[in-house]
């Protein structure tokens, strides 16, 4: 690997507002507002109102909050944000994500504010490993930036939980789950590997080298194509409801 490898396929080069843009992960933060439409598109019946407000919540909680809170232990992407503004958007945007779901449920149905404090606790508890990292996990990043946000979006919706928002949770889960074991490989490679030699000899005949390409190509194509389609389906439940 070589020094200015880039920490993530979607990383833009460090310094200024790119730091900034980098920080989002936008296109994890696109896929997990995706399972929030999912959820909301589910139901008998959308408010695109509240859709737009638990979308904002989610993003100032996943997108910015939680970012810059992993950001802030141990820089796995390298941005030159400073500490104090890492610090500073960690608590700005999960406070103003609690806000938003606070006056959401005061507004609508109380039994929202389960969903709030159970978001705003695992927002912090799974980026800074906290209670020696027993919430943080391959399970525990599924269930939480994927079976939750839909069962958030449905609730949101249906003032209820159904048979099919719990089925949709668990495909929301699984697929988190897939993107995280895509995932893995490819951040170790890019992060933390020095180098990458060897190669592979095909039964038939023949030799190709190996680096790092060869471990990380095939994982961030399937990423790249997984976020997309999990966007698109968010879109099309949402649009069921525009024309109806």
């Amino acid at each position: 690997m070589t020094e200015d490898a880039r920490p993530a396929f979607y990383a833009l080069a460090p310094g200024g507002w790119r730091d900034y843009v980098t920080l989002l992960h936008p296109p994890y933060t696109l896929w997990h507002l995706s399972y929030v439409a999912i959820g909301a598109g589910l139901a008998p019946h959308l408010d695109f109102r509240v859709l737009a407000l638990a979308l904002a919540a989610f993003f100032l909680a996943l997108g910015i909050g939680a970012h810059a809170l992993d950001e802030l232990k141990g820089r796995p992407l390298r941005t030159r944000i400073g500490s104090g503004t890492l610090a500073a958007l960690a608590v700005v945007s999960i406070a103003g994500a609690v806000a938003v779901g606070v006056a959401v449920a005061v507004a609508r149905d109380l039994w929202l504010l389960p969903f709030v404090a159970c978001g705003g606790f695992l927002v912090v508890v799974y980026n800074l490993e906290l209670f020696g990292g027993r919430f943080h996990g391959d399970w525990w990043f599924a269930v939480s930036w994927g079976g939750f946000p839909t069962l958030t979006g449905y609730f949101a919706m249906a003032e209820r939980i159904r048979t099919e928002a719990v089925a949709a949770a668990l495909f929301a889960t699984f697929s988190s789950l897939a993107q995280r074991h895509l995932s893995t490989q490819v951040r170790t490679v890019r992060r933390r590997v020095e180098s990458v030699t060897g190669t592979i000899r095909f039964a038939g005949g023949g030799e190709e080298a190996l680096d790092a390409a060869s471990l990380t190509t095939a994982s961030e194509r399937a990423l790249k194509a997984l976020a997309a389609s999990l966007v698109c389906l968010g879109l099309a439940l949402v649009l069921l409801h525009l024309w109806r």
